[in-house]
């Protein structure tokens, strides 16, 4: 055992922040984009801090708890929740184009540290949706 050893603090054990949905909103060049929104979850998870991850990106902490507070952000919230450390909790998203299309995004961490997202198709949704699609017409294609 190293004599400075105890001087070290513990590292911070990283939560695992699930895949979210992004709240829907206009878009706006200094608002809150799928970008920034995606950023914070990743700060946010790296620090603990709503307002250093609210810094990083370049928006308030007011404004941070204004968007999770928005409707349709249930996703969001989850996701926010989880970074903290807090148990994780299933948010059913409903809408299956988005989820076919676009997909949820992912945050990707690199020893302790975020470093970015990623976002793909979901194939299920996109079934999901097909059969949804052939039960409203009928099975007439």
């Amino acid at each position: 055992m190293k004599p400075e050893s105890h001087l070290i603090p513990p590292r911070r054990r990283m939560p695992r922040v699930p895949p979210f949905y992004p709240v829907p909103l206009r878009s706006r060049r200094d608002g809150w984009t799928v970008r920034r929104q995606t950023d914070f979850l990743g700060f946010l998870a790296e620090t603990g801090s709503v307002t250093a991850a609210a810094e990083m990106v370049g928006m308030s902490r007011k404004n941070a708890y204004a968007l999770r507070a928005r409707r349709g952000a249930e996703s969001f919230a989850a996701a926010w929740e989880a970074a903290l450390g807090a148990p994780r909790r299933k948010v059913t998203v409903d809408d299956l184009a988005y989820l076919a299309y676009e997909g949820l995004i992912r945050l990707r961490f690199f020893r302790g540290r975020y470093v970015g997202s990623s976002q793909a198709p979901d194939n299920s949704a996109l079934l999901r949706l097909c059969a949804k699609l052939d039960r409203q017409t009928g099975g007439a294609w």
